[in-house]
């Protein structure tokens, strides 16, 4: 799925009902969830946090312009924040599954719907600008509300899309793509700001002013022009200052990761640790403010657990777990995944999936009257134990007393099989939702002659998709083999017996699974995709076979030395 975050700043933070009625605007959108409205009355101005797949991301932020447009009244408008426009600036942002080349499409897509539908004067920033001057926002908004008329005067400063004269109850909008911002503090066993600020200004990209003899009371260096040179600081993309919070009784380092694929959290956190250790201090914890890409948390589970010469073929689950217990995110609250991360905030929990169920409940579900669960998804719950098997071997070769110096090859097979797991879990509510489907487009009415044709159509479409779910399971399985062969080879010799387990389970996983794409081709009518299937299909049953057959071997001699 792709995902994309909208994150448009209103300028109104203090009239609740207009506050209200621009979110509602929001959540009106099927398939957008309004993660967070941060209203602040000092600047005046609201930002409300969304996200889901492109197209409903889009028409959320039109359906809020709109509302936005017609409720705030730039003329009458007072506060802190820089701003030019009631839709002051509008940024997507990618999250998951989508590049930043895409999203600068949906981007623009976004700018010329709310110049054309909304009516306002918009300038593309950020990644979706092809003109240099009007990469950074602060260009863009240079001058601010009081000199946009003036500024649409200009050649330079025409809109890219919308009116080119000036409106003086909506200003002007700024609509962009840019990188996901995590807003991050780092918590330290002092009270000191200073001593705080030190360590943003070592760790910070734009660094400390640069001065002659003491780096403390020395002259400031100065360019050409008088102003200060800084010496840059050990991480780009980073913002940061130096505080105290008194709720806390703690001073933190307060950080904007602007580009968490050039600096993620973990290395932020990393190098607090270690100019604080050269300060004479400690980090004793951190804390994210807002939400943050599931991503990310993967990525430090995985560099904590590799400093450890630890396997990194784990659940994600273990890989929060351990990213947040190396990070001390939990130190000043409990730290609550379900809503810190946003691929897991956007969950519908209305929808009870298979794979949430427990196994007595699975297994109870599978023996009820009801036909789904079937075959096609009990065969991908044997592919998952398969592939489960073979990387509990890999993961206990990986920490086995002895081979320590063998972790990262045993780690680099339980990741294989722990992606194999994963993509086994997914295809078992994915097989049920085929059927599902399946049944659903037979039950469409019949009685005219476009019912009909409408209703052959759909039980075409969907009994594709029934082939295609199976055939997939029987793909991962097969692949599930090669880790599963390797660890009877050279796995520990303790636990040959379960990868022996682990090939009988992914063989009967694609001898099921082909059970289920031999029936289903029965009803399409599309001859030439079913051959290609019964091809492949057969082909990969025999490749089951004949692994199983060869990991056996390998098992029992291997039980008998």
């Amino acid at each position: 799925m792709q995902i994309i975050e909208c994150v448009p700043n209103f300028s109104e933070g203090s009239d609740e009902v207009i506050i209200r009625a621009i979110g509602h605007a929001v959540e009106t959108v099927e398939g957008v969830k309004l993660l967070d409205v941060d209203p602040g009355q000092a600047t005046n101005r609201t930002v409300y946090t969304f996200v889901g797949e492109p197209a409903p991301v889009v028409e959320a932020a039109v359906r809020a312009a709109k509302v936005g447009k017609d409720l705030i009244d730039m003329s009458k408008h007072k506060g802190e924040h820089p701003r030019f426009g009631a839709l002051d600036v509008c940024p997507l942002v990618p999250v998951s599954g989508i590049s930043m080349e895409e999203t600068v499409v949906w981007a623009k897509n976004l700018a010329q719907r709310l110049g054309e539908e909304v009516g306002l004067s918009v300038f593309l920033y950020e990644n979706a600008s092809d003109k240099s001057h009007r990469k950074n926002l602060a260009d863009v908004r240079s001058g601010e509300y009081e000199g946009l008329e003036e500024k649409l005067k200009k050649s330079e400063w025409q809109p890219d899309f919308g009116p080119a004269t000036f409106n003086p109850k909506s200003g002007a909008t700024a609509c962009g793509a840019r990188d996901i911002l995590v807003a991050y503090n780092v918590n330290l066993n002092t009270t000191s700001t200073r001593r705080a600020n030190a360590i943003a200004f070592d760790v910070r990209e734009r660094g400390r002013v640069k001065r002659t003899g003491d780096p403390l009371t020395g002259d400031v260096v100065r360019d050409a022009d008088g102003s200060p040179v800084y010496e840059p600081g050990a991480l780009r993309n980073v913002k940061a200052i130096g505080w105290f919070i008194e709720e806390y009784g703690i001073a933190q380092i307060s950080m904007n990761l602007t580009n968490v694929r050039e600096t993620p959290v973990h290395m932020a956190f990393d190098a607090c640790c270690e100019s604080a250790a050269d300060r004479g201090m400690r980090v004793t914890g951190s804390e994210l403010v807002g939400l943050i890409p599931l991503s990310c948390l993967i990525d430090a589970g995985k560099h904590y657990l590799r400093k450890q010469q630890r396997s990194t073929g784990v659940s994600e689950k273990e890989l929060i777990k351990i990213a947040v217990k190396s990070m001390g995110l939990d130190e000043l609250t409990p730290f609550d995944p379900e809503r810190k991360i946003i691929e897991y905030a956007m969950r519908d929990r209305s929808i009870t999936k298979l794979v949430d169920l427990s196994l007595k409940d699975f297994v109870e579900e599978t023996a009820s009257e009801s036909p789904a669960p079937g075959g096609g998804s009990i065969s991908a719950s044997m592919g998952a134990m398969g592939a489960a098997l073979a990387t509990m071997v890999a993961n206990l070769s990986s920490h086995k007393r002895g081979w320590d110096s063998r972790w990262q090859e045993f780690s680099d097979w339980a990741e294989q099989g722990q992606a194999s797991l994963e993509h086994m879990l997914r295809l078992i509510d994915d097989d049920t939702e085929a059927f599902n489907d399946l049944m659903a487009a037979f039950a469409l009415p019949k009685g005219s002659p476009e019912e009909q044709a409408a209703r052959s159509t759909a039980i075409q479409s969907a009994t594709k998709r029934a082939i295609e779910v199976p055939l997939e399971v029987m793909r991962t399985a097969c692949g599930t083999m090669g880790v599963i062969k390797a660890m009877a080879e050279m796995g520990n010799p303790n636990s040959v017996s379960d990868a022996g387990v682990g090939a009988v389970a992914a063989r009967s996983s694609v001898m099921g699974a082909w059970l289920n794409v031999k029936i289903n081709c029965g009803g399409l009518k599309d001859k030439m995709f079913v051959g290609q299937v019964l091809t492949e299909g057969q082909g990969l049953v025999d490749q089951a076979r004949d692994a199983e057959e060869e990991i056996l071997t390998l098992v029992d001699a291997k039980m008998a030395e």
